[in-house]
């Protein structure tokens, strides 16, 4: 069965990928799982860049098929924002989704609806010899002020 690391530290987040690929013979682990710990800043200015810079650290701290993602919401009326900072979009420090939320309401006030948007997500898989195969996908749809 072939082993790949879910660049996270996150339990729920590998939930929801090995429910995702639950058809393939597959086993994910996190760092955690290995005895490991690793925090990776996403300092760069696309999905690809921030997913590879994960998945490539992890790879290189545990020598193995390494998988991360970057994710963001896109909002058409916002010109594309919060984007690839979607996690940081709230200026509240350690804002939780729920700032950020009402912090997407506020700056939509004013602007005519609907509010069209999509959730993005890269996916960086890397070999244990460095190479980086993407993937990416959307999911279209409005947002709602409720």
């Amino acid at each position: 069965m072939l082993e790949i690391l879910v660049a996270t530290a996150n339990r729920g987040k590998l939930h929801e990928i090995q429910s995702l690929l639950a058809d393939l013979p597959l086993r994910l682990l996190i760092l955690a799982d290995l005895g490991l710990s690793l925090e990776v800043a996403e300092t760069g200015d696309t999905y690809a860049v921030n997913a590879a810079l994960k998945a490539t650290a992890f790879a290189r701290l545990a020598g193995m098929l390494t998988l991360a993602d970057d994710s963001g919401l896109e909002v058409d009326a916002l010109g594309g924002l919060p984007g690839v900072r979607s996690a940081r979009f709230s200026p509240l420090p350690g804002a939780n989704d729920t700032d950020r939320r009402s912090y997407l309401l506020e700056q939509l006030g004013g602007k005519p609806r609907p509010w069209t948007a999509h959730f993005h997500c890269t996916v960086a898989l890397v070999e244990t010899d460095g190479e980086i195969a993407y993937f990416e996908g959307d999911c279209p749809g409005e947002i709602i002020p409720a």
